[in-house]
């Protein structure tokens, strides 16, 4: 079965409402749900607070980085022109900050809340644990990505993965405040095994370890075969296109197998649905906070 293909400027297949009209139909359509899936992309966790390219945020975070010219912590994904003491000074301090920060976050609280005793699934492609941390049951999460709380060989010469919270910690005790760089070689995180770079569990190339995630996979393949042929509700949150086929695409697809299924997508910039899922969506052209809050 072919994906439906949206693109980010496709002239839109529905109306776009706003989050007063979001939150009505979403709601009105929770009460004939038997079952909610849930797709979540980095538009999630922009509203729990933690934004990529949230320059004020990064000013504050990162004031030596920022001094360098820099302005958001998005600009650092893929970046190499550093020095591995350098590179894990800003990624210790993100990763510390962001996966064990304190997160009581009250829009995770209050789509939790309002799915209530239904069955339901998670899929995301964030990798902050923030789901997990706010109330939803870790079993019923599928995070493809990967997860900041593991580690892996950069190169993979071992499949198995580790704790990355103690050589995060470690490494901040030995970050230097004034050059914002680690001054002990001995903190910067190596594998253990080759004693080459490391890096977090996260999706970035072929040296993926999916071992962590292939339990999550077959519960979550096996909770859409079953919803399939219930009463399904769909719910997207910020998902683009920066990877569409993790969230966006996968969510379509689904939403096109399970003919009964409603779609309710919601995203500021990309409400936009395909044609032939129309008649069963509604696009929200608004942040989840203004919807479930």
């Amino acid at each position: 079965m072919g994906a439906p293909r949206t693109g980010s400027h496709a002239p839109n297949a529905a109306p776009i409402v706003d989050a007063a009209t979001g939150a009505r139909a979403l709601r009105e359509w929770l009460s004939g749900a038997t079952h909610v899936l849930v797709g979540a992309g980095a538009g999630m966790t922009a509203a729990a607070g933690i934004d990529y390219g949230d320059e004020a945020d990064f000013a504050q975070t990162f004031p030596v980085l920022h001094a360098k010219g820099f302005r958001a912590r998005y600009e650092f994904i893929g970046y190499d022109a550093w020095t591995p003491a350098e590179a894990w000074a800003f990624w210790a301090t993100h990763v510390h900050k962001v996966r064990w920060g304190a997160r009581d976050d009250a829009v995770y609280h209050a789509l939790r809340t309002l799915i209530g005793a239904r069955n339901h699934f998670v899929v995301t492609s964030n990798v902050d644990g923030l789901f997990a941390r706010n109330g939803f049951d870790e079993d019923r999460i599928f995070t493809p990505q990967g997860n900041y709380a593991l580690m892996q060989c950069r190169h993979a010469c071992t499949q198995e993965t580790w704790p990355s919270r103690p050589s995060i910690e470690r490494a901040i005790a030995a970050i230097d405040p004034e050059t914002f760089t680690i001054t002990d070689p001995e903190a910067v995180p190596a594998c253990p095994r080759c004693g080459g770079p490391t890096f977090m569990n996260v999706r970035a190339d072929e040296y993926f370890i999916e071992a962590p995630y292939e339990a999550q996979a077959d519960r979550f393949g096996t909770w859409v075969r079953d919803a399939l042929g219930a009463r399904l509700l769909v719910i997207e949150v910020g998902a683009g296109f920066n990877t569409p086929s993790v969230i966006r695409w996968r969510l379509e697809r689904i939403v096109e197998a399970a003919h009964d299924a409603r779609f309710v997508r919601i995203n500021p910039q990309y409400p936009h649905v395909p044609a032939a899922l129309a008649s069963r969506a509604v696009s929200v052209g608004a942040k989840i906070n203004a919807v479930v809050l």
